[in-house]
């Protein structure tokens, strides 16, 4: 690359990466000599990036973070993708994030170059996002303290109010945080209860970090955080537990059973089964006979009543067939 301040910022964008480049990569990619690139990692150092290098066989260079980080260089994907998630955090159901996201994206569109600025408006105006809607949302002093007790495994205390009872105080071990539709919610080890639970972040007040970190946890079953909320989510839905042999496998009934309405697990290589948690009988009965799946119900008997009825009135409404 024989442009000097071309190559510098080519330069500056791989070192953006989370990674560490050797010498020698960068040489390759850029195609220059390595002494090349010592020169352009002083020049980068004059111009206030912080570049660490480490020598040896693994050594590299890598961007470190600096507390006056001069501007960042971003590519046209990087900056699309910063410009839409600050127009989706527009509506996030995080408390005071929807005006701090439009500033953000007002100066970000500022500097946007032309071609990415048309990208941008031709999104915007294709796109339609529904309203954020009145429903409870979490305070991202919160979500911050608790989003970092969960990358250092310390334990934090907090009060926890639940709808129709008093407040309680818990010490747990923050695990991982969850978004579901407009809810933020943490999953951890509540110690005081000796059992994994599932909080609402919206619910939660009084943080305090204790500074005492412990061993990660592993969920049980070896199941991630976004299929244990799921589970939590589902078994606390509705009084009614129901269970459905679907005769497709796992992977091809997931297709058609959103994973809000019920856990799938496979039975074996062409049929798996769906337990789920409706409101009521008719719910369910209504939900499985959309599917396009040959189905068989287990239980409970309210269900197949249900389906009973349904059928019923289907053939009344077809009428007698004519030849």
């Amino acid at each position: 690359m024989r442009d000097p301040s071309g190559r510098l910022l080519r330069l500056l964008s791989l070192l953006q990466s989370p990674r560490e480049w050797t010498g020698v990569e960068l040489a390759e990619r850029l195609g220059v000599t390595p002494r090349t690139i010592r020169r352009d990692v002083d020049r980068l150092r004059e111009l206030g990036y912080p570049v660490d290098a480490t020598h040896g066989n693994i050594g590299g260079y890598r961007l470190t973070a600096g507390t006056a980080m001069p501007p960042l260089l971003l590519d046209d994907d990087e900056a699309l993708a910063i410009a839409i998630g600050l127009r989706t955090g527009a509506t996030a159901a995080v408390t005071g994030i929807e005006d701090a996201s439009l500033r953000a994206l007002a100066k970000l569109e500022q500097v946007l170059p032309s071609r990415l600025r048309h990208r941008l408006t031709a999104l915007s105006e294709a796109t339609v996002v529904p309203p954020a809607g009145a429903g409870p949302s979490a305070d991202p002093e919160i979500l911050a303290v608790l989003g970092a007790t969960c990358l250092v495994h310390e334990k934090v205390r907090f009060t926890y109010a639940k709808p129709g009872s008093e407040q309680s105080k818990r010490f747990v071990e923050p695990h991982r945080l969850v978004a579901a539709g407009r809810r933020w919610y943490l999953i951890a080890y509540d110690s005081d209860r000796g059992d994994w639970r599932t909080f609402r972040l919206d619910r939660i007040t009084e943080v305090h970090r204790t500074g005492l970190r412990v061993p990660a946890r592993e969920l049980p079953d070896g199941v991630d955080a976004a299929t244990w909320l799921t589970r939590s989510l589902i078994a606390h839905s509705g009084s009614i537990r129901a269970r459905v042999v679907l005769h497709q496998s796992v992977e091809e009934a997931a297709a058609h059973v959103p994973a809000r309405n019920g856990i799938l697990e496979p039975l074996d290589a062409d049929t798996c089964v769906l337990t789920t948690y409706p409101d009521t009988p008719e719910y369910l009965a209504r939900a499985i006979t959309l599917l396009p799946i040959d189905y068989t119900v287990q239980g409970p008997p309210e269900v197949i009543t249900a389906l009973r009825t349904i059928t019923d009135r289907a053939t009344k409404g077809i009428g007698p067939q004519r030849l």
